[in-house]
C-alpha cells in the first residue's frame, strides 16, 4: 500500500485499473490488436483527467476550506497562501494534513494550559480567602472581647489591642504584596533601571537587618573572598526588596546560632548573587513550588513567623522582570541557598 499517496498517484492507479479492466474486456471481443491498444491509451488519459479534476472539484475544495478555516483560528488572517492540486512543488494534502496534526496539538496544549490555570486560579482564590479571613476573624475577636466588658481592664485591653495591632499589620501586608504582585504579573510596574554597586547594597541591607539576626544569634556577612565590588543595571529598590526578602527568610528559617552568607560572582556578562544558610532545609519535593503564591513548606510555621506566603512570588516576578533568573538548592538538614543574576552595568 503506498503510504501518504498524492493526487497525481491516486488518478494515475484509478486510470491505469479503469484501463486494464477496458482493456480486458475490449480483447474479448475485438481481434484487433491496434485498436485495443488505442481504446486503452484513450481510456487511460480521460480517466486521469477526470479523476484529477473530480479530486479537486469535489475533495480539494473542500479541503481548502477546512485550511482556510484552520488558518484563520491560528493566525485571525484569512485567505492563506494554499498551493494548488496541480503544482509540482510538494504534496498540497500532506502539507494540509501536517497544518492540521499541529493545530490539533496546538490545541490540546492549550486546552490542558487552561485547565491548569482554572486550577491555580482555583487554588489562589482559595489562598487569598483563607489569608484574608485569618487575621479578619483575629480583629472581630479581639474587638468583640473588649466590648464585652475587657475594655474596663487597662492590663487586657492593651493585651487585646496589641494583638488586634498585630493581625492589621499582617493583613495590610497581605494586601500589599496581593498587589505588587498583580502589578508584576500584569506588567504594569516597570523596572527603572539605574547602575550601581550591589556590594554596597548587599552591605546596607546586611547593616539593617543586624538586629533581626541578633534576635536569633544568626551570624552574617560575606562568603570568604566574595565581598567585591561590581557595578550592575537593576531596579535598585526593587533588588532591595528582593535582598531583604531571601535574607529575611534565611534568618526566620534558620538555625538559632546558624550563619546567613552573601556571596557575589562574575559571571561573564552577569553577577550571581547568592544567599545561603545552615538552617532545616527543604525537602526536594517541595522546591519546585517555592516560588509558588501562597506555597508554604510548614504553613503553622510561616504564618507564627508572619509571612504573607507572597514573597518567593514577588521576588521571582522582579527577577524575570530584569529579564534574568533565580534559582534554588536545598539539602534537608544542611541549608540552602537562593541564587539570581544582574547584568553588569
Amino acid at each position: 500500500m503506498i503510504k501518504n499517496p498524492t493526487p497525481r498517484i491516486i488518478a494515475f492507479l484509478t486510470a491505469t485499473i479503469l484501463s486494464c479492466v477496458v482493456g480486458l474486456i475490449s480483447l474479448l471481443f475485438k481481434s484487433a490488436f491496434l485498436e485495443v491498444i488505442i481504446e486503452i491509451v484513450l481510456n487511460f488519459g480521460v480517466s486521469f483527467v477526470l479523476t484529477l479534476y473530480a479530486l479537486e472539484f469535489f475533495i480539494y475544495r473542500k479541503i481548502k476550506l477546512i485550511y482556510k478555516n484552520i488558518h484563520h483560528l491560528k493566525t485571525g488572517k484569512s485567505d492563506p497562501i494554499f498551493p494548488p492540486l496541480f503544482s509540482s512543488g510538494d504534496d498540497p494534502i500532506a502539507g494540509v494534513t501536517k497544518d492540521v496534526l499541529d493545530w490539533a496539538q496546538d490545541q490540546a496544549v492549550e486546552i490542558e494550559q487552561l485547565r491548569q490555570n482554572e486550577t491555580f486560579r482555583k487554588e489562589f482564590l482559595g489562598n487569598v480567602s483563607h489569608e484574608l479571613k485569618t487575621p479578619i476573624f483575629n480583629i472581630q475577636g479581639y474587638i468583640n472581647t473588649l466590648l464585652d466588658g475587657a475594655m474596663e481592664d487597662p492590663e487586657v485591653n492593651l493585651h487585646f489591642l496589641s494583638k488586634a495591632a498585630r493581625s492589621t499589620d499582617r493583613l495590610a501586608a497581605l494586601v500589599e504584596d496581593l498587589e505588587s504582585i498583580s502589578q508584576l504579573e500584569s506588567g504594569y510596574l516597570t523596572m527603572e533601571t539605574e547602575t550601581f554597586d550591589i556590594y554596597d547594597l548587599v552591605k546596607d541591607v546586611l547593616d539593617s537587618m543586624e538586629f533581626m539576626a541578633h534576635d536569633k544569634n544568626i551570624s552574617f556577612g560575606f562568603k570568604d573572598g566574595s565581598d567585591v565590588p561590581f557595578i550592575v543595571e537593576a531596579d535598585k529598590s526593587r533588588i532591595r526588596q528582593v535582598l531583604v526578602n531571601l535574607i529575611s527568610n534565611s534568618i526566620k528559617y534558620g538555625n538559632n546560632g546558624g550563619f546567613t552568607t552573601v556571596g557575589l560572582y562574575d559571571m561573564d556578562e552577569n553577577i550571581l548573587v547568592e544567599i545561603t544558610d545552615n538552617g532545616i532545609g527543604v525537602e526536594p519535593e517541595h522546591l519546585a513550588r517555592l516560588f509558588e503564591r501562597f506555597y508554604r513548606v510548614d504553613r503553622s510555621r510561616s504564618r507564627m513567623e508572619g509571612g504573607t506566603g507572597l514573597g518567593l512570588a514577588i521576588v521571582k516576578h522582579i527577577i524575570e522582570a530584569h529579564n534574568q533568573t533565580i534559582n534554588v538548592r536545598s539539602s534537608v538538614g544542611v541549608g540552602t541557598t537562593f541564587g539570581f543574576t544582574l547584568r553588569k552595568g
